[in-house]
This record gives structure tokens, sequence and C-alpha cells, in this order.
């Protein structure tokens, strides 16, 4: 029986010379490695506003906190109370300072001593600055001593200028004390306004201004060892220098340009305070 006459199980052979074979069927489309290719649809921008759209709004919540909100709870409250406490002490300091600068009325009057333990002595304001005839002379404080020597005789110091003293002290310090900058001047401003033209007291306080002024100087002079490792201060003697301060070129103003002094007397000195002692 002929190949032909066989049936679809029958060994397909080879072929015959001069007899084709059956067809290889045709190689399909190369599939992509990483799956099935899609084919790429051209996108429009009302595909892209239409995409966005369709997307929910992010939740604030959901962003990072930064600041105070970054903090726990804790911290929060703390945070807060601190914030307090820095704006009460502020509205409170400002209100003191507007009493004690403002003119007299019923609530300065009533919490005067109040309003002066808040304001002295850090937060002393002198307005004389904007007075109608403002400061314009330069006062120093002087000091000279008669120290007793161990062999009972004496001698007497030159004049100390601790205004001076205090103004380099001041110079080129940005953060000076209150000590340098006004205990001089203020113990020299209540000995003068509580003593007249003659250095007599007038009023209740002038013995303590006195006794105040003296000690300061007692306190100076010991910390410039004036007396020596053997001597004693005996006796201390206090005088201001006034001079004018010069006018601006442009004002045609003359002023003398010669010192004044107030000379006081000399004040002998107890005897705890001949070293240096304040008691």
């Amino acid at each position: 029986m002929d190949a032909q006459d066989k049936g679809s199980d029958a060994r397909q052979g080879p072929a015959e010379p001069g007899v084709p074979g059956p067809r290889a069927p045709l190689p399909g489309p190369a599939a992509s490695a990483d799956g099935p290719s899609v084919p790429k649809q051209a996108t429009s921008p009302e595909d892209g506003q239409r995409v966005r759209a369709e997307q929910p709004p992010r939740d604030p919540s959901d962003e990072p906190r930064t600041g105070v909100a970054a903090l726990s709870l804790r911290y929060q409250i703390g945070a807060a109370l601190a914030l307090a406490v820095v704006a009460i002490a502020v509205c409170v300091h400002l209100g003191m300072t507007f009493l004690h600068v403002a003119p007299p009325n019923t609530v300065s009057k009533k919490h005067s001593e109040t309003i002066a333990d808040w304001i002295y002595p850090e937060f002393e304001q002198n307005w004389k600055l904007f007075a109608p005839n403002p400061l314009q002379q330069n006062v120093s404080v002087q000091v000279r001593a008669e120290i007793r020597m161990p062999d009972g005789g004496s001698r007497t110091t030159g004049w100390y200028d601790l205004s001076a003293q205090d103004g380099r002290d001041i110079d080129g310090n940005p953060a000076p004390s209150h000590t340098q900058q006004n205990e001089l001047r203020r113990a020299w401003d209540f000995y003068i306004s509580t003593h007249d033209d003659d250095n007599r007291p007038v009023g209740l306080r002038g013995a303590l201004s006195e006794s105040y002024l003296r000690r300061i100087m007692v306190m100076r002079l010991d910390r410039a060892d004036t007396a020596g490792p053997d001597g004693e201060v005996a006796r201390v003697q206090v005088r201001s220098r006034t001079t004018q301060v010069p006018p601006p070129s442009w004002s045609g103003e003359k002023v003398s340009d010669k010192a004044g002094y107030r000379v006081l007397p000399w004040w002998l000195l107890p005897e705890d305070e001949t070293r240096g002692g304040i008691g």
C-alpha cells in the first residue's frame, strides 16, 4: 500500500525525492521578557486631569509635624506655661516702669513701695535727659586720706579721682555692673540733697547720707591699699570737681572752662573703719 493510502496514524517517513514535505508552522511574534506586551495608547491632557481628579485629597494630618506641634503633649504644655510666664513678666515690668515714670497718680501713690522695690536699683530711669534743661555738667567725686603710721606720725595722700576710675572700668565693658555705674553718683546726689551749701545736714537723713558716702570712700581706699601694710586711715576728705560740658560749635554759646570745687570737711573714721571695715 502506498503512503498516500495510509491514514492519519501512519508514520510519516522521510519524504521521497521530488515530493515536498509538510510545511513548518510560521513563527509567531516574539514574546517580551517582562510579559505580554500591551499596545501603547496615546494620552491627552484631559486624561491627566481626569486621573488627578479621581485621586482622593491628601489628609493634612498625614504630613510631618514641625515646631511646637512636633513635641509631645507634656512638652507642649511646658512650652505654653513658659510663654505665659514670660508674657506676664513683660506686662508687669512695662506696667511698673510706666507707673514709675508717669506723673503721680492714685495707683502710683497707693503702690509706691511695691513700684520702688521692683524698679530699684536695676531698672532705675534717669529722665533728666528729657527735661527742659538737661544736665550740662560733668561732676567727678574725689577723696584723699590722712594715714596714721605705726610710729605715731601721719601723712596725707593726694586726691583719688574715683569717678574717673569708674569711667575707666565702664569704658569698653559690654556689661558694666550697677555699682560701677551708679553707686558713687547716687551717694553724692544723696549727700548734696540732704545738706545745704555750708555742708550742714538738712532733715533727718543728713547723718545717714554722710555715713553712706564716708563708708564708700573707706572701701575704695582700702581696695587701692592706700594705707599700706602698716598704716591706718585716720581721716578722709571728699570733694567734687564740676566742669561745664562744651557746647556744640554751631550754637555760639560761651561757657566757662574753669573747674568748680566743693570741698567737704575732714571726717574722722570710727575704729572699725580704719582698716576698711564697714561695720
